[in-house]
């Protein structure tokens, strides 16, 4: 597959994952969005690493699977809280946690 297709698929899922994460107001679809941008940039690196013949790519793709299980089981564990606390999962309705 040519690098430059793979680029592609990477940059339409990351502009899918942010037009996702903006666009919505439930929490769940905007850790969702989150989670695809993720797995867009991890794509990126696997492919950029497979180009040039390197293993860094792979090691950074390891990472982001890391914080990205990591970010989901954080996340996850909020949005249950904040539902059971407040009732909602709407992302406007959270606005008296402002400072």
């Amino acid at each position: 597959v040519p690098y430059g297709h793979v680029l592609l698929l990477a940059v339409i899922l990351f502009l899918l994952g942010a037009a996702c994460a903006l666009a919505r107001r439930n929490l769940l679809m905007i850790l969702i969005g989150v989670e695809v941008m993720l797995n867009a940039a991890a794509l990126a690196f696997v492919g950029a690493s497979l180009k040039w013949r390197q293993l860094d790519g792979h090691a950074f793709v390891i990472f982001i699977f890391a914080v990205a299980a990591a970010e989901v089981a954080v996340g996850l564990a909020l949005i249950v809280y904040s539902q059971r606390r407040t009732g909602t999962v709407n992302a406007d309705d959270y606005s008296r946690l402002k400072g």
